[in-house]
C-alpha cells in the first residue's frame, strides 16, 4: 500500500484513514503505518506512536529526512529511507532521530536540493541530475557509457579518486554526502502512438526527448539525433499524453514508481547512463555533531549504501513484471547496437572534453575516475 496521494477519492476508506491516524498521531507514525500495513489496528497505531514519541523525546538531536517517495517504493524503487531511520537511530543508541518526511511533503528535486543546501532541511534524498545546479560536478556521471552500468557506478562512488577529487567539490557547497546509489541504467522509453521502439541512435532522429535540467543529458540527446526537451518532472506525464514529448530516460522502476504505467509503449534498455541518487545531509547539521556521532551516522550511511544496491535487482523484477503485464514492450540492444550507442554518444568523443575538464577539473583526473569506475569495488550488485 503507498501512501493516499492527493488525487485519491476524496471518500476512499484509506485517504480517511491515513489523515485521520496522521492528525492524532502524526505524519510520520501514519506513513510507518502504512508501510507496516498495520493502518487499521488501532493498538498498533497507538503503540508506534509511543514508540515515536519516545525515541524523540529521549533523543539529543533530530535529523528532518525527507524525500519524494513513499515509504513502501522500495519494492519497486530501491530507496531505503526507513532502512536508513532504522540504521542510524540504531547506531547512534537512540542519540539521533530521524523524523521522516516522504511522498515530496518538504518538496522535490531541485527544491528540495536547496532546502538541505539551505539547512531548513537537515537531509534528504535527490536525484545526481537534480543536484547539478547545486553541485555540477556531479553531472560527471551523466557522461554515457563510462559508468552507466551499476557495478561501474558502485566502484567509482565507493572509490578512493571519488571521494579524493568529487566529495571536496560538494562539501563546499553546503552538502555532506552520505552516500550514492543508482536506481538502475536510464532508458529510453517512448510515449504510446510513438509508433516504433527506439533500437538506435538514429531511431531518435528528430524525436522530443523530455530531459531534467542537466545540460550533460541535453547534449547526450543532441548526439543520438533527438531534440532535447527540458520538462519538469510533474509536467512530464502530461507533455506525454500530449505528445510536447515523445519520450523520457529514467530508469525501468522509476518508470513504474511515478505512475508512467499506462503512457509507455516501450522501453529501450540502452545502459547509457546512471539513475542515480545521492543521500546527502547539510553539512554544517552534520559538522555540529559529537564526533561519535558522526562516526555513527557514517556508519548507518554505509550500511544503507549496501541494502541500497541489494535492493535493485528485486526492485527492478517488480517494476518489468508490472510494466510487462501492461502491455510495456521491452527491448535490449544487440552487441553491435549497441556499438552504435557507444559511438555516437561516448565518452571517448571529442564533444565531452571540455565538459570533461570544466568538471573533473582536466582530462587527466577524468581518466583516473574512470579507471576507479573499472576497478572492483567493496560492494558487488547483482544483475
Amino acid at each position: 500500500m503507498s501512501i493516499p496521494k492527493d488525487n485519491a477519492p476524496l471518500h476512499s476508506p484509506e485517504r480517511r484513514r491515513f489523515f485521520e491516524v496522521a492528525g492524532r498521531y502524526g505524519f510520520t507514525t501514519a506513513v510507518l503505518a502504512v508501510s507496516g500495513g498495520y493502518l487499521w489496528s488501532e493498538a498498533d497505531v497507538a503503540r508506534a506512536a509511543d514508540d515515536e514519541a519516545a525515541k524523540q523525546k529521549a533523543a539529543k538531536h533530530t535529523m528532518i529526512f525527507a524525500t519524494e517517495y513513499a515509504n513502501d517504493a522500495f519494492h519497486t524503487y530501491p530507496i531505503m529511507q526507513t532502512q536508513f531511520k532504522s540504521n542510524l537511530e540504531a547506531l547512534s543508541k537512540g542519540a539521533v532521530y530521524v523524523k521522516l518526511y516522504p511522498s515530496g511533503q518538504l518538496g522535490v528535486g531541485g527544491a528540495l536540493a536547496q532546502k538541505i543546501q539551505a539547512g531548513t532541511v537537515q537531509g534528504g534524498s535527490v536525484s545526481l541530475s537534480n543536484f547539478s545546479p547545486f553541485t555540477p560536478v556531479v553531472d560527471l556521471i551523466n557522461i554515457p557509457y563510462w559508468c552507466g552500468e551499476n557495478q561501474k557506478f558502485a566502484n567509482l562512488v565507493t572509490s578512493a579518486a571519488w571521494n579524493g577529487e568529487i566529495t571536496p567539490k560538494v562539501t563546499v557547497k553546503g552538502y555532506k554526502p552520505m552516500f550514492y546509489f543508482t536506481v538502475d541504467p536510464r532508458t529510453v522509453a517512448v510515449r504510446k502512438g510513438f509508433g516504433k521502439i527506439v533500437k538506435v541512435p538514429g531511431d531518435m532522429k528528430g524525436m522530443k526527448m523530455r530531459v531534467p535540467s542537466s545540460e550533460l543529458l541535453q547534449q547526450f540527446y543532441r548526439l543520438a539525433g533527438a531534440n532535447p526537451t527540458v520538462v519538469a518532472w510533474g509536467e512530464t506525464p502530461s507533455a506525454l499524453k500530449q505528445g510536447v514529448a515523445d519520450g523520457l530516460d529514467p530508469s525501468v522502476g522509476a518508470l513504474y514508481t511515478f505512475g508512467f504505467i499506462d503512457i509507455l509503449e516501450a522501453i529501450t534498455l540502452v545502459e547509457s547512463v546512471p539513475d542515480a541518487q545521492m543521500f546527502a545531509a547539510n553539512y554544517k547539521w552534520f559538522e555540529s555533531l559529537p564526533k561519535n556521532l558522526q562516526v555513527a551516522f557514517d556508519d548507518a550511511s554505509a550500511k544503507t549504501q549496501s541494502e541500497s544496491f541489494a535492493q535493485i535487482l528485486v526492485a527492478r523484477k517488480n517494476s518489468v513484471d508490472a510494466l510487462s503485464k501492461a502491455g510495456v514492450k521491452f527491448y535490449t540492444p544487440s552487441a553491435a547496437e549497441k556499438k552504435q550507442w557507444v559511438d555516437a554518444c561516448g565518452e571517448q568523443r571529442a564533444e565531452w572534453n571540455d565538459i570533461k575538464k570544466k568538471l573533473a577539473g582536466s582530462i587527466d583526473v577524468f581518466e583516473k575516475l574512470k579507471t576507479a569506475a573499472n576497478t572492483k569495488g567493496p560492494i558487488t550488485v547483482l544483475g
